[in-house]
């Protein structure tokens, strides 16, 4: 396999992973980041925790997730629990960012052909 069928490869997969996560972003209320993954969940549990010598990490942990990762061949995951020392990013998703503008561009018009 060249190196032009290799980056082919993965732009399809990553296409791939982009369109389940636009069919899949609806089920979920909220966005985890961290360091190493993407994560759609709809029950997150962060909880910040320090070591004996006073360095500070996170334990965050998920229901029901769905992981973006192209290498994965099943991307649901039941539970899922996280230990990083890096940050991590938990947002709430707006259903309204999700939802696409009306065709005629909110003019409440018909839509013209």
């Amino acid at each position: 396999m060249s190196s032009e069928d290799l980056e082919k490869y993965e732009a399809e997969m990553e296409l791939q992973l982009y369109r389940e996560y636009r069919d899949v972003v609806g089920l979920f209320s909220y966005v985890v980041e961290t360091e190493r993954r993407f994560y759609l969940t709809n029950n997150v549990d962060l909880q910040p925790r320090s070591t004996e010598n006073g360095e500070m990490y996170f334990e965050v942990v998920m229901e029901d997730a769905w992981v973006w990762d192209m290498y994965r061949p099943a991307r649901f995951v039941r539970n899922v629990r996280v230990v990083t020392f890096k940050d991590v990013n938990v947002e709430e998703i707006q259903k309204s960012d999700l939802e696409m503008p009306p065709a005629d561009g909110g003019r409440g018009g018909p839509e013209l052909p």
